[in-house]
């Protein structure tokens, strides 16, 4: 039986290491290139193509003025405007301090908060707080929701009738319009900024 040969300059036959830190040089530049450069700049470019208004935030402008998003709520006041869903951002409705509220529903300090929003809310509806939906009262994962539900929406109509002077099926008809239909998956939702401007477009 004879022992295998170990080569004169001590490298084993197998031994991949020897000269092959330019290749990882070269691959890591590769990886960079296409994945941190290249992939980033084509999928903006697409995006932007194909998709211009969402690429761009979904801005929403009114006589050539950006107002808002489609994508991110706003604080609204008065009885002539639709409110939407409280936030748990820092600032309102800051999208740079996006978050939730992280209480759960057992938190006694998010059931004495919804008590006294519903209490506020019915007041200014004129209803009772067990009429008060859900997501009138509470925040969104984000916090930043721009929608509240038809049900958040119908609640308000009759208020923001008075105070606009029109009738409650004049502003039920601006709700439908500004109703967003999520299919077979998800649930209806209201945009309360596009409600709101149109709206004042038409009142």
């Amino acid at each position: 039986m004879t022992t295998p040969s170990i080569p004169a300059n001590d490298e084993h036959p197998l031994d991949t290491r020897g000269g092959s830190f330019g290749a990882w040089v070269v691959f890591t530049v590769l990886t960079f290139v296409l994945g941190g450069l290249l992939y980033p700049a084509v999928t903006t470019f697409l995006a932007g193509a194909v998709f211009p208004a969402q690429a761009n935030g979904s801005l929403i402008t009114t006589g050539g003025k950006v107002v808002g998003s489609a994508l991110v709520g706003q604080a609204f006041s008065g009885d002539r405007y639709f409110i939407g869903r409280p936030s748990a951002a820092g600032n309102g409705y800051d999208p740079t301090a996006a978050s939730g509220s992280n209480l759960a529903g057992s938190n006694p300090a998010l059931r004495e908060r919804v008590q006294a929003d519903s209490a506020t809310i019915a007041r200014r509806e004129g209803v009772s707080p067990a009429q008060i939906p859900a997501d009138l009262v509470t925040a969104s994962g984000s916090g930043l929701d721009p929608h509240v539900s038809p049900a958040g929406a119908a609640v308000q109509v009759a208020r923001v009738a008075r105070a606009r002077g029109l009738s409650a099926a004049q502003v039920q008809a601006a709700v439908a319009s500004a109703t967003e239909s999520a299919g077979l998956i998800g649930q209806d939702r209201v945009n309360v900024l596009k409600l709101n401007l149109a709206l004042d477009a038409a009142n």
